[in-house]
């Protein structure tokens, strides 16, 4: 296995905690030795995004049909699709959403992080929210329900000033209507 040697920059900053806090020089090297050996071992790798062929054959797959032209007119296709509004066949955009609809998330999706993401999901792509809400359908309660949604609230209502946001919060609420509302 490669070595990394620690930096110029990083001697420095070493050199300054030495003389200014009286920190011993061989500690802090052998900790900074460890963090970068650390860092180039256990460095997630992100997943690649699929193929534009495995997306067409796992949707081929899911609706039972050979290709693209039997798929539309595929009963099941267009009956399942039909809400979706349209969807361009020809970019590989729109097998992705076709994908997150039907099959699930994209691997390189899984544990997203940034603008939209809770528990690793992003709610503006996928309309999971058993998984938004961290519960598991098949044992949950309807006061489970709602207490996931209440602390999901305290954060993205739009009246806190720091974390709230309209958009993520309507979002939330449509989530819990969906898992709360019976007919």
């Amino acid at each position: 296995m490669a070595t990394r040697k620690i930096t110029r920059r990083v001697e420095l900053e070493i050199e300054r905690l030495v003389t200014e806090y009286g920190y011993s020089k061989e500690i802090l090297q052998d900790f900074a030795l460890f963090i970068l050996q650390k860092e180039s071992v256990s460095r997630p790798q992100k997943a690649k995004s699929l193929p534009l062929l495995e997306l067409k054959t796992k949707i081929y797959q899911h609706f039972d049909v050979k290709d693209t032209i039997s798929l539309k007119k595929s009963g099941a296709f267009q009956m399942a699709t039909s809400g979706i509004g349209k969807i361009d066949l020809s970019k590989k955009e729109g097998w992705e959403i076709l994908y997150r609809k039907f099959i699930g998330i994209l691997p390189n999706e899984t544990n997203e992080q940034g603008y939209g993401c809770i528990n690793g999901i992003n709610i503006f792509k996928y309309n999971m929210p058993w998984n938004v809400f961290g519960l598991d359908p098949q044992v949950a309660t309807t006061e489970e329900v709602k207490d996931a949604y209440r602390k999901l609230s305290k954060i993205y209502h739009p009246d806190i000033p720091q974390t709230g946001d309209s958009k993520i919060f309507e979002r939330l609420t449509i989530f819990y209507k969906s898992l709360t509302d019976r007919f």
